[in-house]
């Protein structure tokens, strides 16, 4: 989880920074040459085209990055093989230099009326991606603790008296980040802590175990996209946000 922390806390520097960004595109040329690789199915060279644009995308995904967006890298690595796939496709049809204000293909409007439209079409994919990609992440997670998505729907609390209880115990576990790295370490819900911290009471807290493991284990290794839709969730429903 610290990792994650001090990836973003990076990049959040890098945007500001030229040099610190140029720091950081240097710290992780291994990755960004190994996404490169994966991309051609071969280890990718400093000759090879893709190194650079690899490298140029990655730049992109630190002053484009937001902690909504999730896990960082994730985030680098679909942008990374998003700007590799223009490149191929650019490629595979160059036959000499195409004008911006000839008509598209798909209709009447010049290339250069479709290039803003293209884009916001990119990053909607792009964000849809990582929040697929953390879902996965989350789940395989949750499988390692016995636990699921549906086993918090149907475990969780149902009286406005009884989600208080929970959601006091969940706060105070996000304000002592000692209790997640314990819970991820020993794989049990620290409920001894939760109890004496929260002042919430023991048994209410066992009843809706699985509800809060959910909710604590959301809380770990940077699923930004996850906790911004159950905050915007319970803003909707007039609930305190988690």
């Amino acid at each position: 989880m610290h990792n994650e922390h001090q990836i973003i806390k990076a990049v959040l520097e890098a945007k500001k920074d030229t040099q610190k960004a140029d720091d950081l595109i240097r710290t992780y040329i291994p990755f960004i040459r190994f996404e490169a690789s994966k991309f051609l199915s071969r280890p990718c060279s400093e000759q090879d085209d893709e190194y650079s644009i690899a490298m140029i995308a990655f730049h992109e995904a630190i002053l484009g990055y937001a902690k909504e967006r999730g896990a960082f890298l994730s985030y680098a690595a679909m942008v990374i093989r998003s700007r590799l796939i223009d490149y191929r496709r650019k490629e595979s049809r160059h036959q000499g230099h195409v004008s911006l204000y000839a008509q598209s293909e798909e209709d009447d409007r010049p290339l250069v009326d479709t290039i803003a439209q293209t884009s916001d079409r990119m990053e909607e994919s792009i964000n849809l991606e990582a929040t697929q990609h953390e879902i996965q992440e989350l789940s395989s997670v949750m499988e390692t603790f016995g636990v699921s998505f549906s086993d918090a729907a149907e475990n969780s609390p149902k009286q406005e008296r009884t989600l208080e209880a929970c959601r006091a115990a969940i706060h105070y576990a996000i304000e002592n980040p000692r209790l997640l790295d314990q819970l991820l370490s020993s794989k049990k819900l620290p409920m001894a802590q939760l109890v004496s911290g929260s002042g919430a009471d023991r048994k209410t807290l066992e009843r809706h175990r699985k509800y809060i493991l959910v909710m604590l284990l959301v809380q770990t290794n940077g699923y930004e996209i996850i906790r911004g839709h159950l905050r915007h969730v319970l803003k909707k429903k007039g609930g305190t946000p988690v």
